[in-house]
Order: structure tokens, then C-alpha cells, then sequence
């Protein structure tokens, strides 16, 4: 994947109605996840990005309409004893979707090759061979039919201080904020290399990388939503299932009766 983040930097305020057309993504989606479960299709939506990019805004939204039986979010924090213990894919392998599901990861298995690479929890062989590990765990979601859909969120260094400093600021939105968020803003050069390399290397044609403007919260969340819409109902029939004859047999006697 050809990227360069800054084409990815505008920041441009969102031109349409965001309510309105928000509204209309929601509804979209909610009958997206109906076909799923209908249909009995699973999915992965993988939200990458930095800290204070807007990703938990993101998933909030994309989830406001759908059946909660149905979806998980699993938010991704520093593995356990337990995990570490273990090949890094196996957490998540606990975590995928069942028939009729869409799982939703706030970070994911990436954080090898971001997050324990720059950081030293990974030995450079380690986070090296992720590459070609990740991207065959991948196929073989899609080998059994599972739809992956992959943001990663890029925002500024000067939006993402502007944000910390706001969530600091807000004593209700102080817990989101730890110390590791400054330390890893201190190794923004080593990230940006990170994530480029990531984006190259682990950009498939079985599960390819969409990369969001985040600089501007509202566009940042239509265009995510959008994406995730465009992807998932591209890998689903949209068509609802044929009426079961029995059912409607019992239904039409149900109500001639009433």
C-alpha cells in the first residue's frame, strides 16, 4: 500500500448535514448487521490509530443501531501473563466472531508491529515474522467467510496534543489518558515508520487498509462509517431471506382469526 499519511492531514471541517447524513449511515448499517445475521456471515472490524484519534467515537457510532446480541467490542489492552505466555495471535483467536456476529477490535493483533516493536516488547524477529503471520491469520478468516475491515485513524501531532491536553483538562475524561500516552507521543518518528511499514506490508487484496482523516472528528466518523457500510455490504446478500411457508400459513390463520 502506496500511502503517505499527510495526504491524510487536512483536517477539513465535514461540508454536509452530520447529523442527518450520520442518521442515514446508522440506519444503513443497521440493516447491514440484519443481513449478517440473517445470512449467518461473520465479520472483523480492526480500528487502528493513535492515541485520542477518535476510534472509540467511531466505534460508538457505528454500533448506536445495531442489535447488541449480535456484536462485540473487544478493546485491546498490553496482554496478560497468560497471553504473553503464548503465540501473540492466540488472544485474539478467542475473540473471533461466530456465524451471524460482526467483532469489533479497538486495536488488535497490530499492536506486534506497532506498540511492541517501537517499544522493545518484541524482539525484531518477532515483530519481523508478524508480517507474513498476521497476513495469513487473515486469510484464513476470509477462507471461511469472514469479512475484514481495516481503519487505520491518522491525526497530526498537533491535534493529537490539543486533544490529550482537552481530556486532561476534563476531570471526567482524565482516565482515558495514562502515562503511557505521553510516552508513546514522545516516539512519534519511530511510530510513523511503524505504521508505514504496517500499512505496506499487510495491505492484501483479501484485507486491505482504509486510512481515515482524523482530524476533524465529525468527517473522521462519516468516512469511517462509510467505509465500514461500503466493505461489509459488498460481502453480504442484501436481499432478505424467503418467507418460510409455514410461518406465513400461521400468521395468516393467526389474524383471520383475530
Amino acid at each position: 500500500m502506496g500511502v503517505d499519511l499527510k495526504d491524510f492531514e487536512r483536517g477539513a471541517d465535514y461540508p454536509g448535514d452530520y447529523d442527518a447524513d450520520l442518521a442515514a449511515l446508522q440506519e444503513r448499517l443497521a440493516r447491514i448487521q440484519v443481513a449478517h445475521i440473517v445470512h449467518k456471515r461473520r465479520a472483523i472490524v480492526a480500528v487502528e490509530g493513535w492515541d485520542a484519534a477518535g476510534k472509540g467515537g467511531i466505534i460508538q457510532r457505528l454500533t448506536a443501531k445495531w442489535d447488541p446480541r449480535y456484536f462485540e467490542v473487544w478493546p485491546i489492552a498490553a496482554p496478560t501473563d497468560e497471553e504473553k505466555d503464548r503465540h501473540f495471535l492466540w488472544r485474539f483467536w478467542e475473540r473471533l466472531p461466530r456465524s451471524g456476529n460482526i467483532a469489533l477490535f479497538d486495536r488488535s493483533w497490530y499492536g506486534r508491529v506497532l506498540v511492541e516493536r517501537v517499544e522493545g516488547f518484541a524482539s525484531e524477529a518477532e515483530w519481523k515474522r508478524a508480517y507474513d503471520e498476521i497476513n495469513e491469520f487473515e486469510a484464513q478468516q476470509r477462507d471461511i467467510g469472514t469479512t475484514i475491515v481495516k481503519l487505520f485513524v491518522h491525526i497530526t501531532q498537533q491535534t493529537q496534543d490539543k486533544r490529550l491536553k482537552k481530556r486532561f483538562e476534563d476531570p471526567w475524561k482524565r482516565w482515558k489518558t495514562g502515562v503511557d500516552d505521553f510516552r508513546n507521543r514522545s516516539k512519534r518518528p519511530a511510530y510513523l515508520w511503524a505504521v508505514n511499514e504496517m500499512l505496506g506490508a499487510t495491505d492484501t487484496r483479501w484485507a486491505p487498509w482504509t486510512v481515515i482523516d482524523g482530524n476533524d472528528k465529525k468527517a473522521a466518523r462519516i468516512a469511517a462509517l462509510t467505509a465500514i457500510a461500503d466493505q461489509l455490504e459488498a460481502r453480504v446478500d442484501m436481499n432478505p431471506p424467503p418467507l418460510d411457508p409455514e410461518l406465513e400459513r400461521l400468521v395468516e390463520d393467526e389474524f383471520r382469526s383475530g
